[in-house]
């Protein structure tokens, strides 16, 4: 009869404690630690790249347009594909200045590409960048600044500008 009582006081010490203990700390915060780390993969630069130029119908059918090539970097360095909302800002650009960047010449509306539909359209998987056709008819042999600032999902607003010369 002993033997029972001590056998059925070790099994309900061995039940008693498996639910009881503390949780795990250490995992825990692992676990926090990690989903902060998600952040460094979203964007932290935006860049537009050089294959960004005028292009103009030669018959006068279509109007003239830039098309420009954006791509979106995350803390690696690494080109990514993400929802975020761009706008487009030309500028003239004032050559040996301090502040090249001269009066405002236009805005366009912003393009959201939060939008699964609307992000796959603009993206070049081959390229890694969003490619966008904006209206304008450039000035012979005049000088731009095109400024891209986009607005992410994390709250970020990235800017980068590139110069674009007209040349006929």
């Amino acid at each position: 009869m002993k033997v029972v009582a001590v056998i059925v006081q070790m099994f309900l010490l061995l039940l008693g404690g498996a639910g009881c203990e503390p949780a795990d700390t250490e995992l825990s915060s692992k676990a926090d630690s990690g989903f902060n780390q998600l952040s460094e993969y979203g964007p932290v630069k935006v860049d537009i790249m050089p294959l960004t130029e005028f292009t103009s119908a030669g018959n006068g059918e279509k109007p003239s347009k830039i098309k420009v090539y954006v791509s979106l970097l995350d803390a690696f360095d690494c080109q990514i594909k993400t929802p975020a909302v761009f706008r487009f800002e030309l500028y003239d650009r004032v050559p040996r200045s301090a502040e090249p960047k001269g009066k405002r010449i236009l805005i366009w509306p912003d393009i959201d590409l939060t939008d699964a539909v609307k992000n796959n359209g603009h993206w070049r998987d081959f390229l890694r960048a969003y490619e966008f056709n904006l209206p304008f008819k450039p000035e012979n042999s005049k000088s731009y600044i095109l400024q891209v600032t986009s607005l992410c999902s994390s709250g970020r607003r990235l800017s980068a500008e590139f110069v674009l010369k007209h040349t006929n």
